[in-house]
């Protein structure tokens, strides 16, 4: 069975993250924890905590990386929901058993040590759905 712990984040696509800033900073009142480049998704993100979860923003810094790719098919705006859980393995193999089309075969693993994996739009009523294990470590 699938647990999910919580929203870990809400991602939002931007052209420019200095511009897109104002918004949730000023006119939202969230903080700006980190800025930090994540080389293996070619994005910059801006890390904006909201209670248990958090809003990121993320640049392209390249003309050909995918978020640069949605940005042009969609152009700014919401990018995807990730959903935090505590066996990223076996809630990927309940929702394949569910019938729901993944992106990722296997969880994909990022240099600070998170499990993720992408659940494909077409079987989510169009969202991109990511899922999360973060190492026993981390509680972020």
């Amino acid at each position: 069975m699938t647990n999910v712990k919580l929203i870990h984040h809400i991602a939002i696509v931007v052209d420019d993250i200095d511009s897109a800033l104002p918004f949730w900073t000023d006119a939202l009142g969230l903080e700006l924890s980190k800025i930090e480049e994540v080389s293996e998704q070619e994005a910059i993100v801006a890390f904006l905590p909201c209670g248990d979860s958090k809003v990121e923003l993320v640049q392209p810094t390249t003309k050909d990386s995918g978020i640069a790719q949605f940005i042009s098919k969609r152009g700014p705006g919401m990018h995807h929901i990730c959903f935090e859980v505590d066996d990223i393995v076996n809630v990927m193999q309940d929702m394949v058993s569910k019938g729901v089309l993944m992106i990722n075969k296997e969880p994909l693993l990022r240099s600070d040590g998170r499990k993720y994996a992408f659940i494909h739009p077409k079987s989510t009523g169009g969202v991109l759905v990511e899922l999360y294990q973060l190492p026993a470590s981390q509680g972020e």
